[in-house]
């Protein structure tokens, strides 16, 4: 697709991805709607990117159909908004639960639901789900996460199928760490030795590419990290031996981060 001329709507738009993705695509010509709950960024993410902020909370039960509403016509859906949830699933409430399912999973869900039939009718479309490598990787201390992310990209690639005969595109977006911005940065947890990071800039090039080619899945992760996740899709017991090794103690990291910032 093509993307000068274009609506796109991009959720989770003032977080790191999100407004490096509403970057990317406007310096492609796009139309782009930002959608998030933080006012004041959105508005000025708008303003800087000649687009339109309509915020909106995704873990309400008509968050996505208000957010259609508003927003009009759609020629392309990003989904970036995702929570973060790291620890133990039984330290979290039912609330806490519900709300990370809503957000990561449910909102997407519901906002492709909504758009496939109008993209259908004309033939025209994209759908950029932007999942983890976590949906590829079991990860310790994080199944919640884990769990929408893998949704996530199970979703995609299924909708994929569907959607193809009617001129629809559909791609899966999988970013590992990411350094200066979102949910990783911002925990200020460390990385051992050898693990690398990609910037949201990489991320949003590769929701560009995944777009303009049509492209079912983009990882955007330093080598060693796109491998480790190949190897789990063949040996996955292998694959969680390892994350479990590493993983725990990044896990313990990003969650006492968040509870610093609490």
């Amino acid at each position: 697709m093509n993307l000068g001329g274009r609506s796109v709507l991009l959720t989770g738009a003032s977080g790191g991805i999100g407004a490096a993705a509403a970057r990317a695509l406007a310096a492609r010509d796009a139309t782009v709607i930002v959608t998030g709950r933080n006012v004041e960024a959105l508005e000025a993410l708008a303003t800087e990117i000649a687009g339109r902020a309509i915020p909106v909370d995704l873990s309400e039960p008509d968050g996505p159909e208000r957010l259609l509403a508003a927003a009009g016509h759609v020629d392309v859906l990003v989904a970036t908004a995702a929570l973060s949830q790291a620890g133990e699933i039984t330290l979290l409430s039912p609330a806490e639960v519900d709300r990370v399912l809503a957000v990561n999973l449910r909102a997407p869900l519901m906002l492709a639901r909504l758009l496939a039939q109008p993209m259908s009718e004309r033939r025209s479309g994209h759908l950029v789900f932007v999942s983890s490598l976590q949906g590829k990787v079991a990860s310790p201390l994080s199944a919640l996460y884990t769990a929408t992310k893998f949704g996530l990209r199970g979703f995609s690639l299924s909708l994929r199928l569907d959607l193809t005969d009617h001129g629809v595109g559909v791609s899966c977006v999988s970013p590992g760490f990411v350094r200066g911005a979102g949910m990783f940065a911002d925990s200020g947890a460390g990385l051992p030795p050898g693990i690398g990071t990609v910037t949201p800039d990489a991320v949003a090039a590769a929701i560009v590419r995944a777009i303009e080619g049509n492209r079912a899945e983009v990882d955007v992760a330093p080598l060693t990290l796109r491998a480790g996740a190949r190897i789990a899709g063949v040996a996955p017991v292998l694959a969680a031996t390892v994350s479990k090794r590493f993983g725990a103690s990044i896990a313990r990291a990003v969650e006492q981060g968040r509870e610093e910032q609490r």
